[in-house]
């Protein structure tokens, strides 16, 4: 019984290439190989191509943000684009397998209507394959998933050991309702619906079946680029965050298998850049540090560049553990703050983290590992002069600011608290960050306001770190643009600009200058905090 693992592909403004390994489907694969089965993985986001597409009409509300190009460093979105191969493309493959099992993953809710098209396109070319759904979004919204007639089973949670007693029960025709995770139709049109599939034991996680990877694309300075989980699930219960919300628990694997991954993935595959994509690698201190000693043991100095791009919680990271990182061949940190504010990090069920925040950056400076300080803006209740205050703050201390608009992740409490006052966005496609879907305490012209801003504020550490100083403000008179092909020239000229007035203008391929649609009292507050501060 052949089977087939899919990753769709996605519609949105941009894309991290190097984050979209599909870890998942290919840890799934390892254990239907291990039960026997034959697997073909194809990677739809596998491929440079990408092509503009109009933007959809639940989208338009974003047209007064992004409706024009902008070559600026202030720059936000603009064109929205189709990344992957075509659906004829994916059409031509599925039906060249002639597989008799098709498995899609669905992560996010944003892109779930891709998935379910590639649904569609399986049944159009192999009418008698199933098709299975699995990920975050048919986990938690299984039966908005099972409405579409092309999706004949849904696996809840974690796919490594229900996926291959689904197949094993096609096959043999056994009863599928003792298969954990499972949701199917009845007879008579319901919905049989298990409980998440959870892999208890972490010595049960199967290293990835890395050869099914198209490592001609995932490429990051000439060598291979992966992502590795060495742990699932988070201890934490911070209200917009799915996990916290989930039935997966907090499970850590062994050092010595999370060794063995990558030591395949270095020897076997060339990778020199890794990311690893847990939720919160740091949390557990001790077992975070036997893994960075057992990478600097077994591999030269600096031989790979490793990140974890989900986020490190300040309060993990010590001294010892800040330095062991820098060893292992970390050159940034990715810390994830929300926000500074003690009321917005009460409603975020998140302690305070300033002072271990303060002692990160400053251990992080003594190492020159490069920082990241992720913050949240425009959740429900979340005041916009709260962020602004956020930004603030963190234009005095070292490292860039990356700051992401809220958006409801199905599954969370601030998701469950949307939808019962009524205030979730009206398409599963609004549920992302660019997309703005908030309008609440922090509306969305304060909202891009602030994106803006945290763009300005980085632009100003860059000139500091260059030794340059920032411009002093001058008035926009004729409105000329005499340093279009310099960017930091061109910066400078805006920069002193908008210090004057309080307008954030931008600049097309062809030199002329408008003004974004922003805020002026949130940028005027801002100009007049952050005169006299010194910028980091």
């Amino acid at each position: 019984m052949d089977i087939l693992l899919i990753q769709p592909p996605v519609r949105d403004f941009y894309l991290t290439a190097k984050r979209t390994v599909p870890y998942g489907l290919i840890s799934i694969a390892a254990s239907l190989i291990k039960n026997g089965f034959s697997v073909q993985v194809f990677d739809a986001l596998a491929t440079s191509k990408n092509r503009p597409e109009k933007l959809p009409p639940e989208f338009f509300y974003l047209n007064p943000f992004y409706g024009k190009a902008d070559i600026s460093p202030f720059c936000l979105f603009h064109q929205y684009r189709y990344f992957g191969y075509g659906f004829e493309h994916i059409e031509k493959v599925i039906k060249g397998t002639k597989v008799a099992v098709v498995g899609i993953s669905s992560l996010f809710s944003a892109y779930s209507e891709d998935a379910l098209a590639v649904a569609g396109v399986a049944k159009k070319v192999l009418p008698e394959c199933t098709v299975v759904l699995g990920g975050h979004h048919p986990t938690i919204l299984y039966e908005k998933v099972m409405n579409c007639k092309d999706v004949d089973f849904v696996i809840r949670g974690e796919g490594e050991e229900a996926f291959p007693a689904l197949v094993w029960g096609l096959k043999e025709k056994a009863d599928l309702k003792k298969i954990p995770g499972i949701v199917f139709r009845n007879s008579d049109g319901t919905y049989f619906v298990n409980a998440p599939a959870v892999v208890k034991n972490p010595a049960q996680f199967n290293i990835p079946a890395m050869d099914l990877i198209k490592w001609s694309f995932y490429r990051r300075k000439k060598k291979g680029a992966m992502v590795v989980v060495s742990s699932r699930g988070c201890p934490m219960k911070c209200t917009y965050c799915c996990v916290a919300g989930s039935t997966i628990p907090y499970r850590r694997r062994s050092v010595e298998s999370v060794l063995e991954e990558i030591d395949i993935a270095v020897k076997k595959h060339h990778v020199g850049f890794i990311d690893f994509e847990d939720e919160n690698i740091s949390m557990d201190q001790k077992w975070f540090q036997q893994i960075l000693e057992a990478i600097i043991e077994k591999y030269a100095p600096q031989s790979l560049e490793l990140r974890a791009m989900n986020g490190l919680y300040p309060p993990s990271l010590d001294r010892h553990t800040i330095k062991l990182m820098k060893a292992a061949g970390f050159k940034a940190l990715n810390l994830s703050v929300g926000t500074t504010s003690v009321e917005q990090l009460k409603k975020f069920n998140r302690p305070g983290m300033i002072k271990s925040l303060e002692r990160v950056l400053s251990e992080a400076e003594k190492h020159k590992l490069e920082t990241v300080c992720y913050l949240i803006a425009g959740a429900p209740g979340q005041k916009a002069e709260d962020s602004l205050r956020d930004l603030i703050y963190l234009a005095q201390k070292p490292g860039l600011i990356g700051l992401s608009i809220f958006y409801p992740s199905p599954g969370s409490v601030d998701y469950n608290f949307m939808e019962k006052n009524g205030l979730l966005p009206q398409h599963f496609s609004l549920m992302r960050s660019s997309a703005i879907p908030v309008d609440d305490t922090t509306s969305r012209i304060e909202a891009v306001t602030l994106l803006r801003l945290s763009r300005i504020i980085n632009f100003m550490k860059m000139l500091v770190k260059k030794g340059e100083k920032i411009p002093e403000p001058f008035d926009c008179e004729d409105q000329n643009i005499n340093h279009i092909s310099d960017r930091t020239m061109l910066g400078r000229q805006l920069l002193a600009w908008f210090l004057s007035d309080g307008f954030i203008r931008g600049v097309t391929s062809h030199g002329e200058i408008y003004e974004h649609h922003i805020s002026t009292a949130l940028t005027g507050r801002f100009i007049e905090k952050i005169r006299n501060k010194k910028i980091q």
